[in-house]
């Protein structure tokens, strides 16, 4: 990773402001709260996320327009001309490629999230981050990262960088320990959701409340009361990173954020296929943990208009369909069980 990107001039030296943002799930919600708040008070913003949805190009937005084929293709290819055949994985390519993306492209900001874990992350080759997120940590990728929280919280929290101010999310006990610890050894006093700030849904609205003082806004755009959570660790970003960010921008960013197949309602010729009055939602959760914050939402839902739940879901090999469904015991009438198309590491049906 480092001799290529010094191969391609070192593109990680020229980038805008970066806050780097690690956490085990809300990491692309909350970037997009971040982006959403930001555009609206006009600035330029690249974002590099993943994985995609459909296409590619999903991953890396220049300004906030996603990459164009040509330009991305592009970049890859140069990447891979100055590889020479060397090994390297497809995730520090794609990143190499978006430094240099990034690098060419005029932008105040640049939202970076890792791929997994963060302390040898791909991603982990900005030395000076203007500032760090790190979303709740839980168990996932525990065949890389260690299976424990103590392990898996220590590779998070190595991407804290001395000089960087620091946001942390909800945590479990033996998680916030690591992540403290780490920051106290590089002199960085992190806000802590729970502690320093809070955000709460009250009477439908989005109360945010922290040292500066209480904000009253409108509810996140995204469904969930997890997203709650996400949109209040992306304001305490915004206001301890001193962003340029009022909060009417803030308030026109929670009502205009997106981020698809985050509990998406699906309309159209899709949802014309199932029984008249059914509802159709996609969410990318694929662990214990977004089973659980997915399960509080779905229950929420139900209690406004009572439903019976059919899951269709498929999983990767390295997951645990046990873990994943036991938030929704009691819950689903039906479990439609499929294999991932293309994918030889899904779980079987």
């Amino acid at each position: 990773m480092t001799r290529l990107l010094d191969r391609m001039g070192r593109p990680q030296d020229h980038l805008p402001p970066v806050i780097h943002v690690a956490g085990t799930n809300g990491k692309g919600s909350t970037i997009a709260y971040m982006r959403a708040f930001l555009e609206a008070s006009g600035k330029k913003v690249h974002v590099l996320t993943s994985p995609h949805l459909v296409r590619f190009n999903e991953r890396i937005r220049l300004a906030g327009k996603l990459v164009s084929t040509r330009r991305l293709n592009q970049a890859l290819e140069a990447c891979e001309e100055a590889n020479e055949g060397a090994p390297i994985t497809f995730f520090e390519i794609t990143t190499v490629a978006a430094f240099k993306l990034f690098s060419e492209v005029k932008a105040d900001y640049l939202l970076l999230e890792t791929g997994m874990g963060g302390r040898f992350d791909a991603t982990n080759m900005v030395d000076h981050p203007l500032g760090v997120v790190i979303t709740p940590v839980d168990y996932d990728h525990q065949n890389f990262l260690g299976d424990t929280l103590t392990l898996i919280a220590g590779e998070k929290a190595g991407i804290l960088k001395r000089g960087a101010k620091a946001v942390f999310g909800r945590q479990r006990d033996e998680g916030r320990a690591v992540l403290v610890r780490q920051a106290a050894r590089l002199g960085i006093t992190p806000l802590i959701a729970g502690e320093n700030f809070d955000g709460r849904a009250e009477d439908g609205r989005l109360v945010y409340q922290d040292e500066q003082g209480l904000l009253d806004l409108p509810p996140p755009a995204l469904a969930g009361p997890h997203q709650f959570d996400n949109a209040a660790l992306a304001i305490a970003a915004m206001r301890h990173f001193e962003l340029p960010v009022t909060e009417a921008q803030i308030a026109e960013g929670l009502r205009s954020v997106q981020w698809p197949a985050r509990l998406q309602p699906v309309k159209g010729t899709l949802l014309g296929l199932l029984p008249e009055g059914s509802e159709l939602w996609i969410d990318g959760g694929h662990n214990a943990h977004g089973a659980a914050a997915l399960s509080l939402a779905l229950q929420e839902i139900d209690a406004k208009r009572p439903m019976k739940l059919r899951l269709i879901m498929g999983l990767m090999n390295t997951r645990k369909p046990a873990d994943f469904l036991a938030p929704f015991a009691g819950m689903v009438e039906h479990v439609h069980a499929l294999s991932i198309p293309g994918e030889p590491n899904a779980h079987p049906a």
